[in-house]
């Protein structure tokens, strides 16, 4: 049985530590997930460093950054967020603090499955302030090349992703669409692992920067065929991480969005100049972003 909760802003109930490998340095990186006050948004902190200097997670504090989303503030960075904004955007927590003792998220299994998991066990509670978002009220489209992302106006949040890989006969053409929410979220996109032709990532591994990458934390494909020995969790689990990646980089607008994003080839650094372009339409033009209460659906246990 399916409920709807009240329209509040939610947080996690109590501290909970996860660990793993970084993807880039290879080294283990320690995560703490706690909770935050309401209006606190999603915020990191770097436990290593002195002072422990703290990165929100919004658009202004993006840098670029190959096959991944880093924030960065003049006195911290942190790489690979995409993943664990991404869980915290489909389970519905809108202020987090994530305490991190390292330079990039731990890889987990190249999925969100080990955030996801995380989340469940701290709790998720409702606070006192009230949830507002972001509704698309007209198209809005952003291009470059092949590359093209656009927003419709519709009353929940689906996503439309179309993957096109004419260097592997394996991926070919793919397509992803579904309305985020949590329950389908845990189930057909929380388990895809990010992905790569062994060609692109060759070059990568030869110069020593991507030291803690394997076929334990990614799905790695040579000569069209699956080099992991599990095979893929799907089919067509290419297309769903990249549904997966495009909530995280879309999770850096603060807000819970109602509307059609429908993607073609598109990669972190469009994701966010197009989630830029979305904040700037909402901001010059009313009409085509509005703010609303927006509901949680939860299944009831």
């Amino acid at each position: 049985m399916l409920l709807e909760s009240k329209l509040y802003e939610r947080t996690v109930q109590r501290r909970i530590a996860i660990s793993g490998i970084g993807l880039f340095t290879g080294q283990e990186v320690h995560l703490t997930f706690s909770p935050a006050a309401p209006g606190t948004g999603i915020l990191f902190r770097r436990m290593d460093l002195p002072h422990c200097p703290e990165i929100p997670a919004v658009l202004s504090k993006v840098i670029s950054s190959p096959r991944c989303t880093t924030l960065a503030t003049e006195h911290a960075s942190i790489q690979m967020v995409e993943h664990v904004l991404s869980a915290v955007y489909a389970l519905g927590v809108d202020n987090l603090l994530i305490e991190v003792a390292g330079p990039e998220i731990p890889s987990g299994d190249g999925s969100s499955l080990l955030f996801v998991h995380a989340l469940e066990q701290a709790g998720i509670v409702e606070q006192s302030s009230q949830r507002k978002g972001l509704k698309i009220q007209a198209p809005i489209s952003w291009s470059e090349g092949s590359v093209h992302l656009v927003a419709l106006p519709a009353d929940e949040f689906r996503v439309s992703f179309t993957l096109h890989y004419p260097q592997s006969k394996l991926i070919g053409s793919q397509f992803y669409s579904f309305v985020v929410n949590e329950k389908q979220y845990k189930e057909e996109i929380a388990p895809c692992r990010t992905f790569s032709l062994y060609e692109e990532i060759a070059p990568f591994i030869a110069k020593g920067l991507l030291k803690g990458g394997g076929l334990d934390n990614a799905l790695v494909i040579k000569e069209d065929r699956v080099m992991n020995p599990e095979g893929a969790r799907f089919p067509d689990e290419m297309v769903r991480h990249k549904v997966l990646d495009l909530i995280g980089d879309l999770a850096l607008i603060g807000s819970p969005i109602a509307g059609h994003v429908i993607a073609l080839r598109s990669g972190h650094a469009s994701h966010i100049a197009f989630a830029k372009q979305l904040v700037l339409a909402g901001s010059q033009r009313e009409e085509s972003l509005e703010v609303f209460s927006h509901s949680y659906v939860l299944e009831n246990c």
